[in-house]
């Protein structure tokens, strides 16, 4: 997953995500993906872009899309993502992903998307279904074959999607030969799954979320509310918890077994562990707030950036589209 060296020349690999402008950024959206492809943009070619075809299956207020979009490039932007030395866009903006989108489809046998575990679970949370919901992976296998990504940072609940794109890929160039690379995911294993303030995994969808930009009033009650059990004060916590494992994101190694130590001597109170990580959360991302307010202070900047970012990524996706087309006999030229 790092960068190659052959003969002294380095051979980057291409990352690619994408992230969806669903609502408030929160924790889990930091720890499980962005701050790896934050990493990656120093190392590595980064694509990455704001999902807002995906946002579509479960948002249908024109505004909302339009303001979640925005608030997501310029969340992303606060914390680290630099334009300059990545591409990073609008998935909108470069619709070609669904002329590719169609062209996969045709390749798609529904048992493969029948299988989807997301799409089940979507529909047992209450969301209507239509097709939009149920071709979700074609879009998603369009979005990474579509720019060449090698390397794909997902979550735990993202693996079966990333499979679903290996099969696509592979079926495609079995069937018109080799056009579209073969990725491989990057599951981070000490953060593939992030809990929330009830344990279970932090999302939306259960209302669970710790938000990163926010009053700081609204945040701590946040924290304060993390579950904990009733155990005796004078008897040791377990460490296998939502407030242990969320501390544990901000320590290195050491500081974590001295927090394991801390949980298993008599006398800790949960209240203090909260309020420690509320204060070292507040003071992790006190850089991050002070950028965003420049962002929001200087949109044409963001704007600027999102555009040169679409035309980056369009140059990429117009060859292997065009590579797909030959592939299938509609270019006739």
């Amino acid at each position: 997953m790092e960068t190659i060296s052959f003969y002294g020349i380095v051979l980057m690999k291409r990352v690619l995500s994408g992230i969806q402008p669903s609502g408030e950024l929160h924790l889990g959206n930091y720890f499980g993906m962005m701050s790896r492809m934050i990493k990656y943009q120093n190392e590595n070619d980064l694509f990455c872009f704001i999902v807002n075809y995906h946002a579509l299956t479960t948002i249908q207020d024109k505004d909302r899309l339009m303001n979640n979009t925005i608030n997501a490039a310029m969340d992303f932007m606060s914390l680290g993502l630099d334009p300059e030395k990545s591409t990073f866009w609008i998935q909108s903006d470069v619709p070609q992903v669904c002329e590719s989108t169609w062209l996969l489809s045709n390749i798609v046998n529904l048992g493969l998307l029948d299988r989807s575990t997301s799409y089940k679970d979507k529909l047992s949370k209450g969301l209507t279904a239509n097709l939009g919901l149920y071709s979700y992976p074609v879009l998603m296998a369009s979005d990474i074959l579509l720019f060449g990504g090698e390397i794909v940072p997902v979550g735990q609940d993202q693996k079966q999607h990333l499979e679903i794109t290996r099969d696509i890929a592979t079926r495609f160039n079995n069937i018109y030969g080799e056009v579209f690379v073969i990725p491989e995911p990057d599951i981070e294993k000490s953060t593939k799954l992030i809990p929330g303030i009830d344990g279970q995994k932090m999302s939306k969808s259960y209302g669970n979320t710790i938000p990163i930009f926010g009053e700081e009033k609204n945040i701590r009650k946040k924290f304060m509310s993390i579950v904990t059990d009733s155990t005796d004060i004078q008897k040791p916590k377990d460490t296998d918890t939502a407030l242990f494992h969320l501390f544990s994101l901000f320590l290195n190694k050491s500081e974590k077994e001295e927090l394991a130590d801390r949980f298993m001597t008599p006398g800790m109170r949960y209240g203090d562990i909260k309020q420690e990580l509320f204060e070292c959360f507040w003071s992790y991302f006190e850089p991050f707030r002070e950028k965003r307010i420049y962002l929001e202070n200087h949109k044409d900047f963001v704007f600027d950036s999102l555009k040169s970012g679409a035309a980056k990524a369009s140059l990429v996706g117009d060859d292997y589209l065009n590579k797909a087309r030959n592939a299938m006999g509609l270019n006739l030229e």
